[in-house]
């Protein structure tokens, strides 16, 4: 007999998941990542080995101060688009993503500063999901600098570059 294999949902560039109980938490889903990452605070290694953490920090709507408590862990060295390496604890971590719910690894960062406090990487999705990028049900906000930078591109080329360009290779 033939099998016939179902198709994979598809996602789109940017996603609503949920995580640990807490709903509709905006995420990347970040097809050139091989892990996924969720932000949480005030990480540390208790007495009894568990490792403590609250997921997201006091400054998110979605943070509720619950701390979580985790004796299964392991440590993963992430290599950033940039080439910097951090070592990062990685538990696992129920989510439901696509309709579908399931466990998968997370390592935990300080997703503070980033657009999205999770992001999907490609082990999550394998063999479950497709990625369509022509679509985002989560709409980002846009950085408030970026029309002045233009203004002063547009006004001064070569001192743009200066300010804004050189400085950053120093």
């Amino acid at each position: 007999m033939l099998s016939v294999k179902k198709p994979y949902p598809i996602l789109n560039s940017t996603e609503y998941v949920d995580i640990a109980g807490i709903k509709n938490i905006p995420a990347k889903i970040d097809t050139g990542a091989d892990s996924s990452a969720v932000w949480v605070s005030g990480l540390k290694m208790e007495s009894d080995k568990k490792l403590s953490f609250t997921l997201f920090g006091p400054s998110s709507p979605f943070y509720t101060g619950e701390r979580l408590f985790i004796d299964k862990y392991t440590v993963k060295t992430i290599r950033s688009s940039h080439g910097d390496e951090q070592v990062r604890y990685q538990v696992k971590l129920e989510i439901v993503l696509g309709g579908q719910r399931f466990a998968t690894a997370f390592t935990l960062a300080d997703r503070s500063q980033n657009n999205f406090p999770v992001l999907i990487g490609r082990r999550t999705m394998k063999n479950r999901f497709l990625v369509d990028v022509s679509e985002s049900p989560v709409k980002r906000q846009k950085n408030p600098r970026t029309p002045k930078l233009k203004q002063e591109l547009e006004q001064d080329p070569h001192k743009f570059h200066q300010k804004y360009i050189e400085r950053s290779k120093k």
